[in-house]
């Protein structure tokens, strides 16, 4: 391994995001410079990043991105809301409580961690602030139950992992020693973060009680009432059919994610107009507009990772970090330790999906060396990064949050931090026991 190409790769992208620069520029300018370093003719970067986005299942991640843009603007977003709301009860935290299941449920057509808080939060957190919760709290909770979006299937983060993944053989040294591991794929992935992501809500869900009784926060003033939860069910019927259309059309193998991701824009667009009749046309343009904005935001980071991701694999960087990781202990509890302590860490610095894009071939690598399943790895990955969302100074929820609830990010961040903590010991557990995200895609024939 050549250490001046490393201090060139590092170094350019450190400086860079020191003084503020995009993570797409740090990125694709570190990768030029190491380029010209190597003597490569530049274009190569070019033909990289044009086989990037050159793979069937990629389509899924417009798709689904416009899919909950189309969701929003047909009103089906709130009404999963409401019925979320109607859960809620006198209890104890009962309305942040409902948040967190808001966060679950639209999770399920979102696939997007700060969308699904933009969406929760401008109907939960005023109405928490109602009830009687401080502002900063109601923030805080929403901020970190954003972060299901993208654990509960569809997750746009679970798309990038397939796709950088799919093309990874294991050592043959480590095939030698654990066997054969399964292959990667994107309906894998789906299937085998449904329960992860329950134990990422339940772990909320009782840190959340816990804090809500010590500060006396309850539910809403009204008892729980069986005909309001029918009513919202039955006005929201088609919004709660979306999820189960879409996860159900992956999990019997009816469709698969891409495929699912257009069903859903079409399913969305026959609620909308023909059976809410909300969706306008000018809310239609604006979902489009959105979508395309996203999604080329998202790919030009696509593109830039996977250069700097491939010169990194072609010079033998990650074989380097797994040695190295393994000298230091070859106890499977402890390197778990280390590798979620260090996407704690990136997670607070880095967008989701550019340190996918990164660290899928400089970590899978030493998966494949412990015997870790690759499929196990990916749901450890995406639930740690998450919690990213919820931490300083990247914090993309807390911004959000901020905006809707008008606290300082520094209160936000403080009250989140044991959401954070709570998270972290979830995803440990998700990291100690494989069958909690294996279980159900061999149950499910996967």
């Amino acid at each position: 391994m050549d250490s001046i190409l490393i201090e060139i790769l590092f170094g350019c992208f450190a400086f860079l995001m020191l003084i503020g620069a995009p993570i797409t520029v740090a990125l694709g300018v570190s990768a030029l410079a190491a380029m010209f370093y190597l003597g490569d003719n530049p274009i190569k970067m070019v033909q990289m990043a044009w086989s990037s986005v050159g793979s069937f299942p990629l389509m899924a991640l417009p798709s689904f991105i416009l899919a909950g843009a189309l969701m929003e603007a047909a009103g089906l977003s709130r009404r999963l809301i409401a019925v979320a709301e109607t859960l809620a009860g006198p209890f104890t935290g009962g309305i942040s409580a409902a948040t967190v299941v808001a966060c679950l449920f639209f999770g399920a057509i979102s696939g997007s961690g700060p969308a699904t808080t933009a969406a929760v939060g401008m109907l939960m957190i005023p109405a928490m602030a109602r009830a009687g919760y401080a502002r900063g709290y109601a923030a805080s909770i929403t901020a970190a139950s954003g972060g299901l979006g993208i654990i509960i299937p569809p997750s746009i983060p679970m798309v990038i992992f397939g796709i950088s993944a799919m093309g990874m053989q294991p050592p043959v040294e480590a095939v030698e020693a654990h066997g054969a591991f399964q292959t990667v794929s994107i309906s894998k992935l789906f299937i085998a973060g449904f329960f992860p992501g329950c134990l990422m809500a339940g772990a909320l869900l009782i840190n959340n009680y816990l804090r809500c009784r010590a500060a006396g926060y309850r539910g809403s003033a009204e008892s729980l009432s069986l005909p309001k939860i029918l009513n919202a069910t039955f006005k929201g019927f088609w919004a709660l059919m979306a999820p189960i259309v879409i996860l159900g059309g992956i999990y019997t193998g009816l469709f698969t994610p891409t495929e699912a991701a257009i069903v859903a824009i079409f399913y969305t667009l026959f609620v909308g107009i023909v059976i809410y009749r909300e969706l306008s046309f000018k809310a239609l343009f604006d979902a489009l507009e959105t979508t395309t904005w996203l999604s080329g935001r998202v790919l030009l980071v696509l593109f830039t990772a996977t250069v700097f991701g491939r010169i990194l694999v072609e010079n033998g960087v990650p074989a380097v970090i797994a040695d190295g990781m393994l000298s230091l202990t070859d106890n499977l509890y402890l390197i778990w330790v280390l590798v979620i302590a260090f996407l704690l860490v990136v997670g607070m610095f880095m967008e989701t999906l550019a340190a996918i894009m990164i660290l899928v071939p400089v970590m899978l690598p030493v998966a494949y060396q412990m015997g870790i399943d690759p499929i196990h790895f990916g749901i450890v990955m995406i639930c740690t990064l998450s919690i990213g969302f919820q931490t300083p100074p990247l914090g993309e929820n807390l911004f959000i949050a901020a905006g809707i609830s008008n606290v300082s990010i520094e209160e936000i961040s403080m009250r989140a931090l044991p959401f954070a903590l709570t998270g972290a010991a979830a995803v440990y557990l998700i990291a100690c026991f494989p069958e909690i995200a294996l279980w159900l895609p061999r149950v499910v024939g996967y």
